[in-house]
This record gives C-alpha cells, sequence and structure tokens, in this order.
C-alpha cells in the first residue's frame, strides 16, 4: 500500500527534495560564484543568483511531475511522488510556475545574458521531455552548462562575452554530470524504456567518459586563461584527481552514487579556484 498524502497537503521538505536539491543548490551557487568573478554588480548578481535557482527548480519539479509513472514503476522510494508526499499535479503548477519566474527574471538583466540563462532552463526542460530517452541525450546537458557561463559573464557592465575556455569547460562538465547522474539508474532506466547515451555506452564506458571530461575540463579552466596557471590553478588540478578517480569507477556498483556528487563538488571548487586566483573571466 503507498504511503497516504499527509491531510495538511505536501511538506516543505517534500517540494524541496523534488526539485533534486543537491544539483539545483550546486548550480545556483556555480553561478553566483561565477557573477563574483565577472564583476557583475551586487544587485545584478543576485539577481542571476535567482534568477537561476528559480530556472534550476523549474527543471526539478518538472523532473519529477514528468517521471512520476515510470518512478513508480520502479519503486523509486527517494521520490516524494512514490512516497506520496506530494501530488503530480502540483509539482506541474509548480515547475510552470517557476519556469515563468526564471524568464521574467532573466530577461531583466537584459536580451543577452537573459537568452543565454534561458536555454540552460530550456535544455533542462527538453532532456525531461524526451531527449533522455535518445542517443542525444547529453546534448541539453552540453549545451545548458555551456550557456551558463556565457549568460552570467554577459551580465557583467558592457555585455561581454564569455572566454572559450569557460564555456568549454562548462560543456565538458556538463557532459560529465550527465553521465555520472545517470550511473546509479541504468537498470531501473532501462526497465522503462530509457535509453539515453549512457545506456547505450555502458556502465564502464559511461564512467571512463565521464573521468576523461572531468579531467580535460579542469586542464581547461587552468590552462586556458592567458599567462602561467598561478597556486589556485594548481590547486585546482590537485583537487580535481581524487573526482576523477571517483568518475572512473562509476562502471562498479559501489561507486556509482559517488560520482555525481563528485561531479557536483569539483566544479563548484573549480569557480572557487577562479575566483581565488583571481582569473580574468571578461
Amino acid at each position: 500500500m503507498p504511503p497516504r498524502r499527509s491531510r495538511t497537503g505536501p511538506s516543505l521538505r517534500a517540494l524541496v527534495l523534488a526539485t533534486h536539491a543537491g544539483p539545483t543548490v550546486a548550480v545556483t551557487t556555480v553561478a553566483g560564484l561565477l557573477a563574483l568573478a565577472a564583476g557583475v554588480p551586487g544587485g545584478r548578481a543576485a539577481l542571476v543568483t535567482v534568477a537561476v535557482l528559480a530556472g534550476q527548480t523549474s527543471i526539478g519539479w518538472s523532473n519529477d511531475w514528468l517521471d512520476a509513472d515510470r518512478d513508480r514503476a520502479v519503486a523509486r522510494a527517494d521520490k516524494p511522488v512514490v512516497q506520496g508526499a506530494v501530488a503530480p499535479s502540483l509539482l506541474r503548477a509548480l515547475a510552470v510556475g517557476s519556469a515563468a519566474l526564471s524568464a521574467v527574471l532573466s530577461l531583466a538583466l537584459g536580451p543577452v545574458p537573459g537568452l543565454l540563462l534561458l536555454v540552460l532552463v530550456a535544455s533542462g526542460w527538453a532532456y525531461n521531455a524526451g531527449l533522455k530517452r535518445t542517443a542525444a541525450s547529453a546534448l541539453p546537458y552540453v549545451t545548458g552548462f555551456g550557456a551558463l557561463p556565457a549568460g552570467v559573464v554577459a551580465a557583467a557592465p558592457g555585455t561581454p562575452s564569455a572566454p572559450w575556455w569557460l564555456v568549454t569547460a562548462g560543456a565538458a562538465l556538463g557532459a560529465a554530470a550527465h553521465l555520472a547522474n545517470a550511473a546509479p539508474d541504468l537498470e531501473e532506466d532501462l526497465a522503462t524504456g530509457v535509453r539515453g547515451l549512457p545506456h547505450r555506452l555502458g556502465a564502464r564506458v559511461s564512467a571512463v567518459a565521464c573521468a576523461a571530461l572531468l579531467g580535460a575540463a579542469s586542464m581547461v579552466l587552468v590552462l586556458g586563461p592567458e599567462g602561467p596557471p598561478g597556486t589556485a590553478g594548481w590547486v585546482g588540478l590537485a583537487l580535481a584527481a581524487p573526482a576523477v578517480v571517483v568518475a572512473a569507477l562509476a562502471g562498479t556498483p559501489r561507486f556509482r552514487r559517488a560520482a555525481f556528487p563528485a561531479v557536483m563538488l569539483l566544479t563548484v571548487l573549480d569557480v572557487v579556484l577562479l575566483l581565488a586566483g583571481g582569473a580574468a573571466v571578461t
């Protein structure tokens, strides 16, 4: 018998869990830190951060809404919908409302940064709506995470363009995040007809590809900026090594659930070190 939904409605905890809180916090934090590194003024940096947060919550809620039947079919006990803690119809309303809020906030920054930030939101929705089931499942991650730093940098005075190395690293980290995120659920996904790129590659090949992308992204972030790498850059490479090892081991059941948190943590650390090292991102 499924758990009963509370008569008082869904709890705040259930709604937060349905946003996919870990990735949502990580991506929002990266956006806020990048805004500081790019010299975005305080008020606009806060607007960037809130716009990205709204977009990420919309993506998380839309995922749990659109996947409700599939999650029930494989008894995903970690999902609030499966627990009976929140109704898919409520998640649909929240997802649409949050996406609309993200659009308003993003475009308030101006057409260029606004549209670039909305590429991330549109990519997440496209993934949830069906691309996750195709060989092109990595495309939304590559596109969205490449557009994120471009949009954040464009929010700075003068609407500057992000340097090539920052966009390239973002795209590579996005692809790595996709491979790592899919790793724990490959069998359940296949049972419900999801055959994205990680499912076609298999667990071991996906793990190796994820590790290679993580390593490449870190190298680009360190060696891409003009001039020799500083201390912060070398520290970043040293910190990347454990995450790369964990990602490479994601092909084994023991490490599958550790790979995605490792990717997210490394991404945040990379941006922190960019900020500490004073690399010019505009």
